[in-house]
């Protein structure tokens, strides 16, 4: 009887607590909130598209890198002049670019819950036109990942998988162009489920299948030095961008006032960034009609930052802006429309084809941008005027100076893309056209201009196969300056 009852009380026990488990679930659960997997993908698309342009494309990493493409000056006395002088434990740090390693990351995770809600069986699943849009931001946003870091965890990630194997830029990119592929299929079958989500294009999906179009021409041009057969496709995919309407591709700042665009924040908040004189002097050589936006004197100091120089590095509030910045309702680009027609002008002059009309047409579309964004405008005639100083310099050699031009449009916030064309010309071609004049890109030790970015801490210290991939010790992240990506020429 004892043994009895004392099996019968623990079953009662049991029973009670495993009663008492289930009750407290339920109401630690909140029943009045829509869970993720609940929440239509549209709702998550804008979310997806603001931090796509605010953060993985115009935030941190964008930042650091036009210092490194002395596309800007960094200056202020603190984060900025650490990367402008090449400091190695600022550059090489994996607490640097935690932020948008992490931003990044989380805003894949929200394009891959719409992906998957899209998909078959998925609770959007006849929304094909969400999906489409969903995969190109899936595209963009691995893109930099991968063209920033190299080898990054990818085909195992969101899939409650605590330490996620490091994937290979190489089967990065494939899946990327699949990425692109299946968004055109997906564009294809129509619809407008996106409506006032969608707040880049509105949900005209002829809009998207043209943006994806420019993207895919970009990341094709960026393998051109493992595949020199690439460049036809080039052009196919950048005319096809082209004949659907690609005007580019811009988030809008709709306020400028309470709200500000990303670098116009960051530069009010901290006076990190100036103009730089290595942009400057190809301005003046060209008698550039940008050059005072580039270089504005708004302290009256007329302070322009010098590659390098410490002195200058430290100021506060003192080195000369690109009148840009102080437009804080100034859009930003995820993807320009000269942009574009750079990538053709350049992919039809390596083939040796005419690139008169692209490469007129994206300086042309560059410098009214640029007055358009100052708050000013400009006569056709002197736009016309400019290219007519530059037709000899394009004619004697079409490739370097629609480089340099590139390289001159892409000042105003879209130097990622400058930092991948400066790695991946100075692989196929042994020297980028533009000379990065900054002295502290060599030291005493060797090379000090990162050939990539490192991780970010939070998998650096959680994630053995980063942990393993970031290096330990004095060697921790100093990779960066020896291993180039993938397509520029490394393993990694």
């Amino acid at each position: 009887m004892k043994m009895k009852y004392l099996f019968g009380l623990a079953l009662a026990t049991m029973l009670f607590s495993s009663c008492s488990e289930d009750m407290l679930d339920r109401i630690n659960k909140d029943e009045t909130s829509k869970t993720a997997d609940k929440v239509a993908a549209k709702f998550q698309l804008t979310d997806a598209e603001v931090s796509t342009a605010f953060s993985t494309v115009n935030g941190a990493y964008a930042w650091y890198v036009s210092s490194y493409t002395e596309q800007l000056f960094g200056t202020g006395n603190n984060q900025m002049m650490k990367a402008e002088l090449r400091n190695p434990s600022e550059t090489a740090s994996a607490a640097t670019f935690n932020n948008e390693w992490n931003s990044t990351y989380s805003n894949l995770h929200n394009i891959y819950q719409m992906i998957e809600k899209c998909s078959e069986g998925g609770i959007n699943a006849s929304q094909s036109d969400i999906l489409g849009e969903a995969l190109i931001l899936n595209a963009i946003n691995w893109g930099v990942l991968t063209d920033l870091h190299g080898d990054v965890p990818f085909s195992e990630c969101f899939k409650g998988i605590s330490a996620p194997k490091v994937d290979t830029q190489e089967s990065i990119y494939t899946a990327i162009f699949a990425m692109l592929d299946e968004a055109q299929t997906a564009l294809a079958a129509g619809g407008n489920n996106a409506g006032e989500q969608d707040i880049i294009y509105g949900g005209d999906t002829k809009k998207w299948s043209a943006f994806g179009h420019a993207v895919k021409a970009r990341y094709l041009l960026h393998t051109y030095g493992r595949n020199k057969s690439v460049l036809s496709e080039v052009v196919k995919e950048a005319q096809a961008a082209i004949d659907g309407g690609f005007t580019g591709c811009y988030l809008k700042v709709f306020n400028g006032v309470t709200a500000d665009n990303a670098w116009s924040a960051y530069q009010w908040s901290r006076y990190y960034i100036g103009s730089n004189k290595t942009v400057d002097d190809l301005m003046v050589e060209r008698d550039d009609p940008r050059e005072p936006i580039y270089n504005m004197d708004w302290t009256g100091e007329n302070i322009l930052g010098e590659p390098g120089n410490s002195d200058q590095a430290t100021l506060v509030e003192a080195v000369n802006e690109p009148a840009w910045l102080e437009n804080g309702g100034a859009n930003l680009a995820i993807m320009s429309e000269s942009e574009l027609y750079f990538i053709l002008a350049e992919a039809q002059a390596l083939l040796g084809q005419d690139a008169t009309a692209a490469f007129e047409t994206a300086v042309t579309s560059n410098v009214k941008e640029y007055f358009a964004i100052a708050g000013e405008s400009i006569e056709d005639a002197d736009v016309e005027e400019y290219i007519d100083n530059i037709t000899p310099l394009f004619e004697a050699d079409p490739v370097k100076e629609i480089r340099i031009q590139k390289y001159l449009a892409q000042t105003r916030g879209e130097v990622i893309e400058t930092y991948n064309d400066i790695r991946r010309i100075n692989y196929t071609d042994g020297k980028y056209p533009v000379e990065m004049k900054n002295p502290n890109n060599t030291s005493s030790v060797g090379n000090r201009w990162p050939l990539r970015l490192p991780y970010g801490d939070s998998d650096v210290v959680s994630n053995p196969n980063v942990t393993a991939a970031f290096g330990s010790g004095n060697e921790a992240g100093m990779y960066i300056f020896t291993e180039n990506v993938w397509w520029a020429g490394g393993n990694r």
